[in-house]
């Protein structure tokens, strides 16, 4: 699957208005034991005026892929590109406009979430996903206006400002990037979202994954806490909190019976409130599975973050 997505991310970059002269392609590669070097080398001889640097990540891990690819990288500006992503045409050339324009130490936008699969279970993860109830209200999953926030996805950046707070965290195996972005705006620095800067993000594509991955954001959103306690939002402690009170809601539930009534209330209304948010894409869609497949996603994320 990798080195599908890395050919379709090539081609993304390829597809761009911004001049392909001016664009060098690093590719941090975790030791791949697929095609997908062979695949790059293809797509290289098909596309010459694009320059493609491939180095080594023998750590395998992410902050450590993106220093490396810094490090490597000659060019004023940095844009970081996830290979389970593909940008629309005019990405590049927006994002530098507004770093130019001095909207942003980082620049970002608007995610457009698409399915991993072609299954109806993959399409109420794509959909959960930008659901406010189980996205909250990150800008960049659900649109919105232009200006300042705390986070935005992969980003854009002069180099100058990576290389000023250090680079990534390397001990943060996730979350890093709001780990990145925290430090840019603790010394002064803005983080700029842009709806018109659009990039395509492929969802999870069966539940299995989708909760492996939120367990991992949980965690290591944890690990980042410790180093900025201040930065956890309301939002952040919702899931946790809703994970505690399942543990002791049941148990309690066991010791006092008017308490159980209460508990098993207070379920039916969280359900009710998770299938209510799924019914607007699930009418849009016409596949009234969404209306029990966008809810299982929610509950996923929640409970798996939390």
């Amino acid at each position: 699957n990798e080195q599908h997505r890395i050919t379709g991310l090539l081609q993304a970059i390829v597809a761009q208005t911004f001049p392909l002269g001016r664009i060098e392609v690093i590719i941090a590669d975790g030791m791949s034991s697929d095609q997908t070097r062979p695949q790059i080398r293809e797509f290289q001889d098909r596309n010459p005026s694009l320059r493609i640097t491939v180095i080594d990540n023998p750590q395998q891990v992410i902050p450590t892929a993106l220093n490396r690819a810094i490090a490597e990288a000659k060019g004023e500006f940095i844009l970081r590109l996830d290979a389970h992503s593909a940008p629309e045409p005019e990405y590049i050339e927006w994002c530098v406009q507004d770093l130019n324009e001095a909207k942003g130490d980082n620049v970002g936008g608007y995610w457009v979430i698409v399915p991993g699969d072609d299954t109806w279970i993959a399409k109420s993860i794509a959909s959960a996903a930008s659901n406010k109830l189980g996205a909250g209200d990150a800008r960049y999953r659900t649109s919105g206006e232009a200006g300042i926030v705390e986070t935005v996805p992969f980003g854009a950046y002069r180099k100058a400002t990576l290389e000023g707070i250090g680079g990534y965290d390397e001990s943060l195996l996730s979350n890093e990037d709001y780990d990145l972005n925290h430090r840019i705006m603790e010394q002064g620095g803005k983080v700029y979202f842009d709806p018109r800067i659009r990039i395509q993000y492929v969802a999870r594509s069966n539940l299995r994954e989708l909760g492996k991955q939120y367990w991992r954001y949980g965690f290591w959103k944890v690990k980042m806490l410790k180093k900025f306690p201040g930065s956890l939002r309301s939002r952040q402690a919702l899931p946790p909190l809703f994970v505690l009170y399942l543990i002791l809601g049941a148990i309690i539930s066991f010791i006092s019976s008017p308490f159980k009534l209460v508990f098993l209330g207070s379920l039916l209304l969280y359900l009710l409130l998770v299938i209510l948010s799924a019914l607007p894409a699930a009418l849009k869609s016409r596949d009234l599975r969404m209306l029990m497949g966008i809810p299982l996603a929610i509950m996923t994320m929640h409970i798996s973050w939390g």
